[in-house]
């Protein structure tokens, strides 16, 4: 197990106008499975690396990493069914897991070796999905729930469908990505308010109670290829280094990473070390 030192610079910039330039070089691909359609977006040309947000998410939980990983592949983003902008599904892994599988399996170029990435409940689902697709190659799970292990939150979330006005959904929003995603307040910038605030207002599935599962060892061991697991120091969601211990088990086909000075959305709050990572470990 290593870690990674997350102190770097981090770049703003207005959100909606990087959000929808980010958006505009993107191809959007919408797949069709049994009557529900999910929203993929592909940036990028090469060997095709999948990424999964997490629950109360989008594609825009990628906005730091994607222009960097589509430099030297496919990156597909998706909604995940029940978020952003795809259909609907009942709140069922299995369902999830399904309608992504077959999904994939529509995009072109992904008829072949296809890697995989999630984040949070994103990265339970990933190794599911890696589990069942038949030709995933490697799997990168950051954050990831299904552990089952410690939590170590102290401040609960406040309701932000409570919130009287603008002014108080922003307050909500701010101390819930405090309180849960963002270990240092200063990281809390206009783009993470922006990417948070829009995705949770996007999200119908409910992923509390599957995230919290100890599920993810199996859909690991039934996957049985190349696994990343990275977590930041911070991440109220789980204690990393016991929870890479009992992942990993020795596994020789599976590594372990603790990034330092960085939460649960490791990687937005520290995109850069997170992007080497990623991007050194991923096929090209």
């Amino acid at each position: 197990m290593t870690r990674i030192n997350s102190k770097a610079p981090v770049t703003t910039a207005p959100p909606e106008a990087q959000a929808a330039a980010l958006a505009h070089r993107a191809e959007r691909i919408v797949t069709d499975v049994d009557g529900c359609r999910v929203v993929w977006r592909r940036f990028g040309e090469g060997q095709p690396v999948v990424l999964l947000h997490g629950g109360h998410g989008s594609w825009l939980h990628w906005v730091r990493n994607i222009e960097v990983l589509a430099a030297h592949r496919a990156v597909w983003a998706p909604d995940m069914p029940g978020f952003g902008e795809s259909d609907d599904i009942a709140s069922d892994l299995s369902v999830m897991t399904g309608t992504l599988v077959k999904g994939i399996r529509q995009l072109p170029g992904c008829d072949g070796a296809v890697s995989l990435a999630g984040f949070s409940f994103g990265g339970l689902v990933a190794a599911n999905v890696a589990a069942s697709l038949g030709t995933a190659s490697r799997l990168a799970l950051l954050g990831s729930g299904g552990h089952g292990g410690i939590r170590r939150q102290q401040r609960a979330l406040l309701d932000w469908r409570q919130a009287r006005d603008a002014e108080a959904l922003a307050g909500a929003m701010r101390y819930n990505l405090e309180a849960f995603m963002i270990a240092d307040a200063a990281k809390v910038d206009a783009m993470a308010m922006y990417a948070h605030t829009e995705s949770c207002r996007l999200t119908r599935f409910r992923s509390k109670n599957i995230s919290r599962s100890g599920d993810l060892r199996d859909a690991l061991d039934r996957f049985g290829g190349e696994v990343l697991l990275a977590w930041g120091e911070h991440d109220v969601t789980a204690d990393p280094v016991p929870a890479i211990a009992a992942m990993t088990q020795g596994n020789p086909r599976r590594e372990g990473r603790v990034i330092t000075n960085a939460g649960h959305w490791v990687q937005y709050e520290a995109h850069a070390p997170v992007n080497a990572l990623l991007d050194g470990w991923l096929p090209k």
